[in-house]
């Protein structure tokens, strides 16, 4: 079983993966703070108010801080903007490569044998 585990945890997928949940990790800390320091003061001079994470409503006893939820929205669509231009890019950059076609070993071996029969036969 540690066998297992380590064959598994050394394959290039799983690495892969752990360098992209590390990077996505740190390139949401830049877009919150783009989102923070930038983008919210912009909006905030059209609104009045610099800060948007601090704005809310309250009914009653309840308060909804529906700007913290605008930060978290417009967090998700620069990131997703983003990774939606790499992927652009990447596929531009990957060039498709031509499938050939998977021939069944057997086949193969039975079209040697035809072959060889139709040699005898003439």
């Amino acid at each position: 079983m540690l066998k297992e585990f380590k064959e598994f945890i050394s394959r290039g997928n799983v690495i892969d993966l752990a360098v992209g949940v590390i990077i996505g990790g740190a390139f949401t800390a830049i877009v919150t703070s783009l989102t923070t320091n930038i983008i919210n003061p912009f909006i905030g001079i059209f609104l009045g108010k610099i800060d948007l994470s601090k704005l809310s409503i309250t009914i009653g006893q309840a308060t909804f801080k529906y700007g913290a939820f605008l930060n978290s929205v417009i967090n998700f669509l620069i990131i997703a903007f983003v990774v939606f231009i790499l992927i652009k890019i990447i596929n531009r950059l990957v060039k498709k490569q031509p499938q050939t076609p998977v021939v069944d070993r057997k086949e193969v071996l039975l079209s040697e044998i035809k072959e060889l029969l139709e040699q005898q036969n003439k």
